[in-house]
């Protein structure tokens, strides 16, 4: 069985590493620009490194959920190559962002983009698994037919 989920073990640790590193910058922004928490307010920069980590915290578990659900139904090995795009995304985003709010729209859609093709994965292979058990149809040999 672990042969099965090691990739999408292995892009969930890289997104949990990820968000460590997030959460990071938000530490050393605050001792840079003197604010404590709990506020979250201060200079631009601030609140751009700020923002940018808590938006990414927000689409977190919707990645982790969509990562495993297309990875178990669909595709392991799809789900994992999109898991490191979207991560990739995100990083571009974080990056572009704690530059100018401006930066980060190019690499939001990128990886918007991935978490629906993540979405559609997801939804065929448990429509694909649903058909199969409850009603012995197989769509994969329908389509070749």
């Amino acid at each position: 069985m672990l042969d099965q989920i090691h990739l999408l073990a292995a892009v969930t640790v890289l997104g949990v590493l990820e968000q460590a590193y997030f959460f990071l910058q938000v530490i050393y922004a605050r001792r840079s620009f003197g604010i404590s928490p709990p506020k979250i307010s201060g200079p631009p920069e601030f609140e751009r490194i700020f923002r940018a980590q808590v938006n990414s915290s927000e689409y977190f578990p919707i990645f982790l959920a969509l990562l495993w659900q297309a990875g178990l139904f669909f595709h392991q090995g799809l789900a994992a190559a999109l898991g490191l795009l979207y991560l990739y995304g995100r990083y571009c985003y974080f990056v572009g962002y704690k530059a100018s709010s401006s930066e980060r729209l190019a690499p939001m859609y990128f990886s918007t983009g991935i978490l629906w093709i993540l979405i559609a994965t997801s939804a065929l292979g448990i429509l694909h698994s649903l058909l199969s058990h409850y009603l012995g149809l197989n769509i994969l040999q329908l389509l070749t037919a």
